[in-house]
């Protein structure tokens, strides 16, 4: 059986919709597992011509079906959370979904995975450091539940690798797009958007969902293979993150710094307040003291493997997105 079909894991996500437009531009034949509906960001003549399977990656028996219609796999699914009554969730969907994705992977013969993990699989607490992709991952370095299901999904691709699988993993820094802003890292331009007054004295590195999805596209049509690639355009302050985006929206920037001490009583202030209400806390204790460190991250490696690609300035970036949130709120008032 020829197989054309190229599968993306997670495709109503952020990073998926911006890998599948990306996909559907070069031409592919592009099959989607979904949970929920198809991504609005998606023109209705794009997510027409995906065809979505409905269905988890915890799904075995599903897995099975679909993998022996596919060539190439990306695997985006994945939960980000901060929230500590979220680990279990969180656990299955990283470290048992990937292990599912790498077994049926390696079972029906997959010509090549590209799987997106996070740069907190490489340990976030590394204040005062530039972070490559020979970091070493210890308990220590670690702020979040999170980061370590992101670190065991990955030994589930290296045993992959060990077991014939062609594989290559992206560790993306805080992804930008225009995408639901009331969860993850687009709830940042919601923040600044609502005027949000506090800012850390942090720093960060951030990229463009664009270039992320560019990226594993051209990874998966390189020779590349068993390796790893932080993808990150540039490392900001928080401040100026926040600031920018403000500015791009005609709003006011963030003019009061939220102190380590600040922070901590916070996010106890949230947990309280989630607890009490059922909502998810705005803040958690690993976000706090994320804000509050001084990262950086090192893009060297996946410039010098495919020459002629360049990131976005996180600047346009910024603008660019923003504009489109402007334009999605004035379509929908």
């Amino acid at each position: 059986m020829e197989r054309r079909a190229t599968l993306v894991t997670g495709g109503t996500g952020l990073l998926g919709a911006y890998l599948i437009r990306n996909l559907l531009q070069k031409g592919e034949t592009v099959v989607a597992l979904r949970r929920s509906q198809p991504p609005e960001m998606l023109t209705e003549e794009e997510r027409s011509r995906v065809e979505w399977v409905e269905g988890s990656i915890l799904d075995i028996a599903l897995l099975d079906e679909v993998m022996p219609r596919v060539g190439r796999v990306y695997h985006c699914a994945g939960m980000v959370s901060f929230n500590p009554s979220h680990v279990q969730r969180m656990w299955k969907t990283n470290v048992e979904g990937t292990a599912n994705m790498v077994n049926a992977a390696v079972r029906h013969g997959i010509l090549k995975m590209v799987h997106v993990s996070s740069v907190s699989a490489l340990g976030r607490k590394r204040n005062h450091q530039t972070v490559n992709e020979d970091a070493k991952w210890d308990d220590e370095s670690n702020l979040s539940a999170y980061g370590l299901t992101k670190h065991l999904a990955e030994m589930e691709v290296w045993r992959g690798v060990a077991e014939g699988l062609n594989a290559v993993v992206v560790n993306p820094s805080i992804i930008l797009g225009c995408g639901d802003w009331s969860k993850g890292s687009s709830a940042m331009f919601r923040n600044a958007y609502e005027e949000f007054k506090w800012y850390t004295d942090g720093t960060t590195g951030l990229v463009d969902a664009r270039d992320v999805a560019e990226v594993m596209a051209r990874i998966m049509e390189s020779d590349i293979h068993s390796q790893r690639f932080i993808v990150s355009a540039e490392n900001w302050p928080y401040r100026k993150v926040f600031a920018t985006m403000a500015e791009a929206f005609g709003k006011k920037p963030p003019s009061l710094r939220a102190s380590p001490w600040m922070g901590a009583v916070v996010w106890r202030w949230e947990k309280l307040k989630g607890l009490l209400s059922g909502r998810e806390p705005l803040l958690t204790r690993e976000t706090a003291e994320t804000a509050q460190m001084h990262v950086s991250f090192d893009n060297s490696r996946i410039l010098a493997a495919l020459p002629g690609f360049r990131f976005r300035p996180l600047e346009q970036t910024i603008n660019e997105h923003c504009r489109e949130y402007l334009v999605k709120m004035g379509a929908r008032r």
